[in-house]
């Protein structure tokens, strides 16, 4: 026995191979004809081989081999008509070779799927350089485009900064329009909060003559750059008198000549309320029209004892909205001491954070409230109006104007 084993042995290592690897094998002799057959030749396709046949005409694989050159020979991998895969081992006995097919089918789909696995993981080393080829690409053009959004950031912040100083010398220029407060030989106090740096409403007041004192206000729609240099110039023209022959002391004629003037479709579709009053010294007479314009208040009696109030209403359209609009002058006597509140509708259209509105008796409420003396009553309502909005940024421009006789 090869090896010295034991025939047991031999025999037993012979069945294993035989029910693992399917052995079957074909003898051809010298003439290339089949002379015996045996094992597991269906497993392989097989079966019908026929024997005194040739052995090439059956055995296409053998096509070439015979006579046998080298002995032993082997044919690794060989694919069988049943789609199994063999080795095929050649054996010379003599002028007999035998033709021996072992199973290999379960060794070569694992070396299939080694192969598969070693292709997928070269295909995947190709992507992934791909991949990380493009990921510096987009890096570099993230990073190039990062710089440009740095220096587009600067300067977006430099042009803002630039914007912020002119608006907040803008601001500054229409707050040093307003006059300022005195107490002889009336008392002219007033209070004015912009919503935004730039508001549209606008005041002032000035005598005349010795006997006549001229208040006005005025709130031209929306906010703004454009809102604000409208209402400066309409100031302007009041304070400076820029009204060819109009008689400055007749309410209506100065409404009419600024009506004339500051038609909406000249000044971009802006167009403006106001109030215009004036009040005689010597008579106590106040002489006043509006143009659309919430009605003054005038409160009678002592400051800590206030005696009623009254809304100064006066009825006329918006100036620049028509130029066929009208204005007429009303009149009323002012007994002293009384208190007249001259105000844009932001100080008293404010809103709740429940979107409700405040009532205009709740406004009117604060200003006949009694004040001791030292207090302040225009910072009591905007601390009022403060608190009823929920916040310190209010919606529209606060400004009132109190004058006291």
């Amino acid at each position: 026995m090869s090896f010295g084993l034991p025939a047991q042995v031999a025999t037993a290592l012979l069945q294993l191979v035989d029910s693992q690897r399917y052995l079957a094998y074909a003898v051809a002799d010298d003439t290339a004809h089949l002379v015996r057959l045996g094992g597991h030749l269906e497993h392989y396709g097989l079966a019908g081989l026929r024997l005194q046949a040739g052995v090439a005409q059956q055995l296409p694989f053998v096509e070439g081999m015979l006579p046998l050159i080298e002995s032993p020979f082997l044919i690794r991998s060989m694919e069988m008509p049943s789609g199994r895969i063999a080795d095929v081992h050649f054996f010379a006995d003599g002028y007999l070779v035998w033709i021996v097919l072992l199973d290999t089918t379960a060794e070569h789909r694992e070396a299939q799927r080694v192969q598969q696995k070693a292709y997928d993981m070269t295909l995947l080393s190709e992507r992934e350089a791909k991949l990380i080829a493009e990921l510096e690409a987009a890096n570099t053009e993230l990073t190039r485009a990062h710089g440009e959004l740095a220096e587009s950031r600067k300067a977006l912040q430099a042009a803002h900064d630039e914007l912020h100083a002119e608006l907040n010398f803008a601001a500054r220029y229409v707050r040093a329009c307003l006059p300022e407060p005195f107490s002889e030989p009336v008392e002219v106090d007033w209070l004015y909060v912009p919503a935004t740096q730039l508001g549209g409403d606008s005041f002032g007041y000035h005598w005349l003559d010795p006997d006549q004192f001229a208040i006005y206000l005025l709130d031209v729609c929306g906010h703004g750059i454009g809102s604000a240099l409208l209402s400066v110039a309409a100031n302007q023209t009041l304070r400076s008198k820029a009204l060819p022959d109009v008689d400055f002391s007749d309410p209506e004629a100065v409404l009419q000549a600024m009506n004339e003037v500051y038609q909406m479709e000249r000044h971009d579709n802006l167009f403006f309320t106001m109030w215009y009053g004036v009040y005689s010294r010597q008579s106590g007479a106040l002489r006043y029209a509006s143009a659309g314009h919430t009605a003054p208040l005038l409160v009678s009696g002592p400051a800590d004892r206030p005696t009623g109030i009254e809304e100064l209403k006066s009825r006329g359209p918006a100036i620049g909205m028509s130029p066929l609009a009208h204005y007429r002058s009303e009149t009323c006597v002012v007994a002293p001491p009384s208190r007249l509140y001259l105000f844009s509708d932001g100080v008293y259209e404010i809103s709740r954070p429940d979107g409700s509105m405040l009532e205009f008796e709740a406004f009117t409420n604060i200003l006949s409230q009694p004040r001791k003396r030292g207090e302040s009553e225009l910072e009591a309502l905007l601390d009022f109006a403060r608190a009823t909005h929920d916040s310190e940024t209010l919606e529209d421009d606060f400004s009132i104007v109190k004058i006291q006789v």
